[in-house]
C-alpha cells in the first residue's frame, strides 16, 4: 500500500473497512496477467459472424451470417452485447470506446503482457463492424435484432431463429447520442491503430468525423427513432456522446476545431455520480483534464473546469470527496443494483488513467478531505480489482474461469447451452428455455474472463442464471477492465 500524504487521508476508509480489505488476500501481478489474457477470451466468445481462422474460444461457432440482408448491407460480425443475442450499436460503440482508451492509455503494459496484439483484434471485430454500419455520411445501422424476442427465446447464436431486423437512424430519423458515441469510438480506435495500420487508422476517423457531423446536424435522442432499443438501452441525452465525440477526435487529429467545440458550448456536463454506457461526461472531463494537467494547470479558462468536474467524481470514488461513492462492507464501490460492475470498471479505469496523468504532470491531487499523489489513486483502483478478483467476503471471483470459485451458471445464451460443436442438433427457443435456460446444472461451457453484475450493496451473490440483475456478463462492464488490469498487473 502506498504512503498517504496527508494526515486528514487517514479517515479514507473507516476502521472496518480498512480492516476487511487487509485481511482478504491481495492479488499478486501474475495474476493479475492471467486475468488480463482471460478478460480477452472473453470478446471472442462475444463474436457474432464467421468466425476467424485463430478463434481461441472453440465452443463457438459461426452465426448471424444474414444480418443485414434486409437491409442490403453487410451486417454480419460485430459483438454480441450480453448473454443474448442482441447486437445494440449503442453499447457495443461505447465498449469500443473502452477497450481503445485501454490499449492507447495502457498501451506499455499490455506489450509487456503480450496482449496489446490481442486488445487490438478485439477493437478490430468491433470497428470492422461499425464501419459497415456506417454506409454513407448520414446514416447508421444501430442495432441488429429484435430485443423482445430474442429475450423471449433461450437459443444458441449458431442456430437461432428469432428475427435479426436491422434499425437505422438518418437524417429524418436522427440519433445524436448514437451518432456521437460511435464517432467517439472510431475517433479513439483510430488513435489505438495509428502506428499499427496507417491506412485502417485514416479510415476510421473519417468515419468519426462524418459521424460527429451527422450527431451535431441532427440532434434527437436515438430511441425516438430505433425505439425497439428504448426498452434495453434507453439514453436519457446526446450532449455527453457529442462531448465525449469531440474529445476523442482532439486527441486523436490535434485539430482545435474540437476544443473549441468544447469550449464553446454551454457546460462541461457538471458533477457526475457514474461513468458508463449512457453518461460519458466524466470520461470527456478526464480527457479534457489530462490537457489542463499537460499545459501546467493554468489555463484560466474551461479546461480547469473540467478538471475540476473530472476531480470531483474521482475524490468521491476514493472517499476523499463531498459526496463519496456507497462502499460495500467488503469494499466494494457499489452505485446501483442492477449490473453494479459495469460502473465500478469504468471508475477504476479512471482512477487508473488519472494516475498515469498525475504521474508525468508530477502533481497531486486535492480532495475536499486530503491531497492524493498518483500511486494512491492506482492503489484504489487495486483495491477494487483485487475485489472483483476474489479478495472479497465471498471469497469469490467475479471473474468467470479465474480461480476455482467463480460463478458457474452466468446468465449466457451460448455458454449455458451443449456446443454446437459438441451436439449439433438444433436447439429451439423453448427447449433451450426448458432443457438448458431452468437446468440448475453449471453452465456446459465455461465463460472465461466475463464479469458478472456482481454482489448486492452487502456483498452477497446468488449463483443462478435465472438471477440476471446480477450473473448477466455485459461486454460493457469488461473493456475498462482490461485498462485496468494492464495498469495493476
Amino acid at each position: 500500500m502506498s504512503q498517504l500524504r496527508s494526515g486528514s487521508s487517514q479517515c479514507l476508509w473507516t476502521s472496518t473497512l480498512f480492516i476487511a480489505l487487509l485481511s482478504m488476500p491481495m492479488t499478486h501481478g501474475a495474476n493479475y496477467g492471467e486475468a488480463l489474457t482471460k478478460s480477452l477470451l472473453y470478446f471472442e466468445a462475444q463474436r457474432s459472424g464467421k468466425l476467424p481462422p485463430n478463434q481461441r474460444v472453440n465452443w463457438r461457432g459461426d452465426s448471424a451470417l444474414r444480418d443485414g440482408s434486409d437491409a442490403h448491407v453487410d451486417l454480419t460480425g460485430g459483438y454480441y452485447d450480453a448473454g443474448d443475442n442482441m447486437k445494440f450499436g449503442f453499447s457495443m460503440a461505447f465498449t469500443t470506446t473502452m477497450l481503445a482508451w485501454s490499449s492507447v492509455e495502457m498501451e506499455s503494459e499490455l506489450k509487456t503482457y503480450k496482449e496489446h496484439d490481442n486488445v487490438l483484434a478485439a477493437i478490430k471485430w468491433a470497428t470492422d463492424y461499425l464501419i459497415n454500419a456506417h454506409p454513407e455520411p448520414n446514416v447508421l445501422y444501430g442495432q441488429v435484432g429484435d430485443g423482445n424476442s430474442d429475450h423471449a427465446c433461450w437459443m444458441r447464436p449458431e442456430d437461432m431463429t428469432t428475427p435479426r431486423p436491422s434499425y437505422r437512424i438518418d437524417a429524418q430519423h436522427p440519433g445524436a447520442d448514437l451518432a456521437g458515441e460511435t464517432a467517439a469510438a472510431m475517433a479513439a480506435a483510430s488513435l489505438a491503430f495509428a502506428q499499427y495500420d496507417a491506412a485502417y487508422s485514416v479510415k476510421l476517423i473519417g468515419h468519426a468525423k462524418d459521424l460527429f457531423e451527422f450527431a451535431k446536424a441532427y440532434p434527437g435522442l436515438y430511441q425516438s427513432s430505433i425505439t425497439n432499443a428504448g426498452g434495453f438501452y434507453p439514453s436519457s441525452g446526446y450532449q455527453d456522446e457529442l462531448f465525449w465525440a469531440a474529445a476523442w477526435l482532439h486527441r486523436a487529429t490535434d485539430d482545435q476545431t474540437y476544443l473549441d467545440y468544447l469550449m464553446e458550448e454551454y457546460g462541461t456536463g457538471g458533477q457526475r455520480t457514474i461513468f458508463a454506457w449512457d453518461d460519458k461526461f466524466v470520461g470527456a472531463q478526464v480527457l479534457m483534464a489530462k490537457l489542463a494537467l499537460e499545459r501546467g494547470g493554468n489555463t484560466g479558462d474551461k479546461l480547469q473546469d473540467f478538471k475540476n468536474m473530472a476531480e470531483y467524481f474521482i475524490c468521491n470514488c476514493v472517499q476523499m470527496g463531498s459526496n463519496n461513492v456507497k462502499v460495500t462492507p467488503g469494499g466494494l464501490l457499489w452505485f446501483l443494483p442492477w449490473n453494479n460492475l459495469q460502473y465500478t470498471t469504468t471508475a477504476s479505469f479512471v482512477l487508473a488513467a488519472y494516475s498515469k496523468y498525475l504521474k508525468a504532470g508530477n502533481t497531486p491531487i486535492n480532495c475536499p478531505s486530503g491531497t492524493f499523489q498518483a500511486a494512491d489513486l492506482l492503489y484504489h483502483a487495486r483495491t477494487q480489482v483485487d475485489y472483483i478478483l476474489g479478495s472479497n467476503p465471498k471469497s469469490m471471483s467475479y471473474m468467470v474461469g479465474f480461480g476455482t470459485n467463480y460463478p458457474k451458471s452466468p446468465h449466457h445464451r451460448g455458454a449455458s447451452i451443449v456446443s454446437i460443436k459438441q451436439n449439433s442438433t438444433a436447439v429451439t427457443c423453448n427447449d433451450g428455455m426448458n432443457n438448458w435456460y431452468n437446468n440448475p446444472a453449471p453452465n456446459p461451457n465455461v465463460l472465461t474472463g466475463a464479469l458478472v453484475g456482481g454482489p448486492d450493496a452487502n456483498d452477497a451473490y446468488g449463483d443462478a442464471r435465472t438471477n440476471f440483475q446480477q450473473s448477466e456478463p455485459v461486454t460493457v462492464t469488461v473493456a475498462p477492465f482490461v485498462g485496468v488490469l494492464a495498469a495493476v498487473a
